[in-house]
């Protein structure tokens, strides 16, 4: 292939150099296994620049789904509850897997059924921004689950781009607001009577 992207043909090894040098390019083998081997002729020093850069933007693009946590008690009250479920909405919303865990003790630990009991409830309240990856296991003292976002982290960070860059209404340049007029000073019993 020549400088231009062009096809040259099948040439000897030689006169492809010799074309090379004169493009002032270097001769690249890009499938050396066909037959015969397929050559290119590039500034290989940009196309390793370009290649770097493509690989540098791809990493940059990459979400990394991170594992959160949340912690329940087994008698936990409603409020408390409701923030856990807020807080995990909020993960499954970025983008990140949830990890609810019931921490047991002492006699908590003779009921697995009632921990499994509040999992599935959260399961089910927090069932249209994830979905369960893990069912409830126990784990030593705790009983675990893992909840996998619906979104990917990456199209959760492209939509939270979108939804920030949306445009500001701005008023029209003639009208302009009118001015506050002072507030009036308000004197309070106590100023009065030291008046």
């Amino acid at each position: 292939m020549g400088p231009e992207g062009e096809q040259v043909g099948v040439v000897r090894i030689d006169v492809a150099l010799r074309l090379a040098q004169e493009a002032d390019l270097d001769l690249v083998e890009v499938s050396p296994n066909s037959n015969p081997p397929v050559v290119k002729v590039m500034d290989y020093g940009k196309f390793k620049y370009e290649a770097a850069q493509k690989a540098k933007e791809a990493r940059k693009n990459q979400a990394n789904t991170i594992l959160k946590e949340v912690r329940f008690r087994l008698k936990i009250d409603t409020h408390d509850y409701e923030t856990k479920r807020k807080r995990a909405e909020s993960f499954l919303k970025a983008g990140d897997k949830v990890k609810a865990m019931i921490l047991f003790r002492g006699r908590e630990q003779s009921r697995p059924d009632q921990g499994v009991r509040l999992l599935q409830r959260f399961a089910e309240d927090v069932a249209e921004f994830g979905v369960v990856e893990f069912t409830p296991m126990i784990d030593g003292r705790n009983m675990v689950m893992i909840i996998a976002p619906l979104k990917s982290k990456a199209e959760a960070k492209a939509e939270a781009v979108k939804t920030s860059k949306k445009p500001q209404v701005s008023e029209p340049a003639g009208e302009e607001k009118p001015a506050e007029k002072p507030a009036a000073k308000t004197t309070t019993q106590k100023e009065e009577n030291n008046a």
